[in-house]
């Protein structure tokens, strides 16, 4: 259940922190901060057409030849910067964004949604950088909504610009209990190549999250989740009486944390560990962040691990 409380504050780690990224009030500016981070110095593989899986950028040195200049973002970011290919994708990248009241939790500040929002911005202004297709949908009171769709304008910066946009315009409410194999959607039943990149808490009641995606796994589509949780959720080192609300259902209950610390602890590594197990489905990856976690170091943590 979401905690609704004040918890103690937690130690800072390296990087841009949401909490910092907040301030700024600019979801343009604070996606572009974290990728422009991880352009230097991350290497792809094989390149898949996927626009968050891109070449590894340097630094123009004299010597080089001024061709290999990557023009384009040097208009847009001012800087001199030379990357190793220039196959851009043809893969459409369509991110999910969880809407439901438990979105709404916060810890020292910074709540869960506004962390999926910079984390999905961030991820947005790299598809951009590769020209790469994208669309935003949210998932909120048991549908999938369309917020950025697909069309003539879903690359560049005009879509870019409709998913920043979309994002500052999402709200957190409700729950989400439609069962996946239930989700009747046209966009997500092309044959095309894909990639669905999904942010959430990936906190249920049942398995209302494991049947969406298993109902959606694909050998046509590549799945990636990003599960958001707080310091708090995983630890829980609360002490004292503190009334605790689940955020999508309103309801409460006053408890001594201390008295039920080990078996909330238990319950949540039990419940993570059978949730990683289950999500070992063929083009279907978990990618697990704190709230406290600077968002390149999640981003850069995952493009080296796709790397590998």
């Amino acid at each position: 259940m979401p905690l609704a409380s004040p918890i103690p504050d937690m130690p800072k780690s390296t990087g841009l922190l949401a909490s910092e990224l907040i301030k700024l009030k600019n979801l343009q500016l604070t996606g572009k901060l974290v990728s422009e981070e991880l352009m230097l110095g991350i290497h792809a593989s094989k390149r898949s057409g996927i626009g968050v899986e891109f070449e590894q950028y340097r630094h123009y040195e004299p010597g080089d030849d001024p061709k290999r200049i990557d023009w384009k973002l040097f208009a847009r970011t001012d800087k001199h910067l030379i990357r190793e290919s220039s196959t851009e994708s043809d893969k459409q990248v369509r991110f999910v964004l969880d809407l439901s009241g438990s979105m709404n939790y916060v810890e020292n500040g910074v709540s869960r949604l506004q962390y999926a929002q910079i984390l999905l911005a961030s991820l947005a202004y790299l598809c951009y950088i590769q020209n790469d297709q994208m669309s935003l949908y949210a998932l909120k009171d048991s549908v999938i909504q369309t917020v950025s769709a697909t069309g003539a304008s879903s690359s560049g910066k005009q879509a870019f610009q409709k998913i920043l946009v979309g994002l500052e315009k999402t709200v957190a409410g409700g729950i989400w209990e439609n069962e996946g194999q239930n989700i009747k959607f046209p966009e997500f039943q092309s044959k095309k190549k894909e990639q669905l990149i999904f942010v959430s808490d990936f906190l249920q009641a049942r398995n209302e999250w494991l049947d969406l995606i298993r109902s959606l796994a694909s050998p046509y589509r590549e799945i990636v989740v990003f599960q958001i949780l707080g310091d708090q959720e995983l630890e829980f080192n609360l002490e004292g009486f503190y009334r605790f609300k689940d955020l999508e259902t309103g309801k409460e209950i006053e408890l001594d944390a201390g008295s039920v610390r080990e078996k909330f602890r238990q319950s949540a590594d039990q419940y993570l560990q059978q949730l990683k197990e289950a999500l070992q489905i063929p083009h279907v990856s978990l990618v697990r962040a704190r709230m406290s976690d600077p968002i390149g170091m999640v981003l850069k943590s995952f493009l080296t691990k796709r790397k590998g």
